[in-house]
Order: C-alpha cells, then sequence, then structure tokens
C-alpha cells in the first residue's frame, strides 16, 4: 500500500502577520456583546470581510476562526457522570460552573457507565476527573 502524499491530509496553512493578528483581535472585540461573542456579529464580521477582501484577509479570517473557536471551547462545559444525574444535581452543578467561568456558559450532561462512579468535567482546556476510573489509573501508574 502506498502511503498518502506528504501534507495532503492537512488543510493549506496560512502566514498569519502581526497585522493579520491585530486586525483579527479588533474584529473579534467587536463582535463581543456585553462579554459575550454575538454569533451574529460573527457571521456578519465575516461576510462583510469576504465582500472587501482587504490584502491578508485570508490569514486575518484563519486568526479570527482560532479566536471564535477558543471563545466557544471557554463557553462549553461537557459533564460525564458514571450515573444519570437528577434534574437537581444538574442545576447545582450548572450554578457552580456558571459561578467559575461566567455567564454564557452551554452545560451538556452525558451519562458514561465507564467512569465507574464520579464526574468528568471539562471546560475548554480545563478539566476536572473525580473519577473513580481516573483514581484507579492514577494508582496503577503509581505502582
Amino acid at each position: 500500500m502506498v502511503p498518502p502524499a506528504r501534507g495532503t491530509n492537512r488543510e493549506p496553512t496560512v502566514k498569519i502577520t502581526k497585522q493579520a493578528r491585530r486586525e483579527a483581535k479588533q474584529l473579534f472585540g467587536s463582535c463581543r456583546v456585553n462579554g459575550l461573542l454575538d454569533e451574529a456579529r460573527v457571521r456578519q464580521a465575516v461576510q462583510q470581510l469576504l465582500a472587501r477582501k482587504p490584502r491578508g484577509y485570508l490569514a486575518t479570517l484563519s486568526h479570527f476562526q482560532r479566536l471564535v473557536k477558543l471563545d466557544f471551547d471557554r463557553r462549553t462545559a461537557r459533564v460525564e457522570s458514571a450515573e444519570p444525574l437528577t434534574a437537581a444535581q444538574q442545576s447545582a452543578l450548572q450554578t457552580n460552573l456558571t459561578r467559575r467561568y461566567g455567564p454564557g456558559l452551554n452545560s451538556s450532561f452525558g451519562h458514561n457507565p465507564a467512569l465507574l462512579g464520579g464526574l468528568r468535567v471539562k471546560v475548554g482546556s480545563d478539566v476536572f476527573d473525580g473519577s473513580v476510573l481516573a483514581r484507579l489509573q492514577a494508582l496503577a501508574e503509581a505502582f
């Protein structure tokens, strides 16, 4: 079997200049309303940039996309539990997460029996793993 040609599975890389980073950051800032990203403003900003096509717009869009994705990840909480959580437990957890990460946090709750017990919470790059599975794995690594 012939391996795929080098670089064919990747998107083309765009050189992002300081100017493009600055413009993307300004664009990102203009899309925020009360500290939260407004989806309608993001769409409008991208459409306007694509219509004008100023010099270096692809690099600006690339960095802007990265900023939007990072913000989306920071505003999304994924909670897994060994047993399904009651509505009261979900509400209490949502309240605690909102207190820690601020308003506008979107939470999703899932059931994962492989955890054996406890919870795993992922918000952006933060992972809080209080599951029995994680503790057993840490114990196994200690030996």
